[in-house]
């Protein structure tokens, strides 16, 4: 992407409840078919009522950005905190890299959640995808409080990665938010282009611990 123009536009877009954007509901930036999936479907039933939002960052009429949170008990993670908001995805196209996109999409959520007591995520460390790297979170302003080492059974079965907790609060003597670990080794059902997606026909745990 070339180097942004004075003239540049930037918009960042709530889709949340845009028929005309329904598709970015399911399929995020990643090159999938669209396709309304039941997993999906049934994760925004519950959570868009309880605070779920998804926002576009569109640069030049061109989608490169995307966030996508909730309070902690909508969120795509078993994350449990008294007015915590838990972002389920940040992603920006490597093509539109060092233009602060992520941090924009940050100051955005925040901006719209002032009651929120932080905010919480997750982070990955020695997995082969590049997405939810920790260095990347840590850059946006979270540290990690947590974290469990485990490998995944069906995929790069001998690599051990690291998941991580990650914490930003907002407000003095916010209190950390926990992750249910056990139930995380489960995988992950509301995104088909996440790390740790545990597929539909796959009914055990999709991860394993290591000590």
């Amino acid at each position: 992407m070339k180097k942004m123009k004075s003239n540049s536009q930037i918009r960042i877009v709530d889709i949340t409840e845009k028929q005309e954007y329904e598709n970015y509901l399911y399929r995020c930036l990643a090159p999938m078919p669209f396709r309304r999936y039941a997993r999906r479907q049934e994760y925004l039933q519950k959570a868009i009522p309880k605070g779920f939002r998804k926002k576009l960052l569109i640069f030049d009429g061109n989608v490169v950005g995307t966030i996508e949170y909730a309070p902690a008990e909508a969120s795509g993670y078993p994350i449990t905190g008294n007015n915590v908001i838990a972002m389920n995805c940040i992603w920006v196209l490597r093509k539109a890299k060092g233009h602060n996109f992520g941090k924009l999409l940050m100051k955005d959520m925040m901006k719209n959640e002032k009651n929120a007591s932080g905010f919480a995520t997750i982070a990955l460390e020695d997995h082969w995808s590049p997405w939810f790297e920790k260095w990347q979170m840590e850059k946006l302003g979270f540290k990690p409080i947590d974290s469990i080492s485990v490998t995944h059974k069906t995929k790069h079965e001998d690599q051990v990665f690291t998941i991580y907790l990650m914490w930003m609060p907002k407000k003095k003597n916010a209190k950390p938010p926990t992750m249910n670990w056990q139930k995380l080794l489960q995988g992950e059902t509301f995104c088909m282009a996440h790390p740790l997606y545990r597929p539909q026909t796959w009914k055990d745990s999709i991860l394993e611990l290591k000590q």
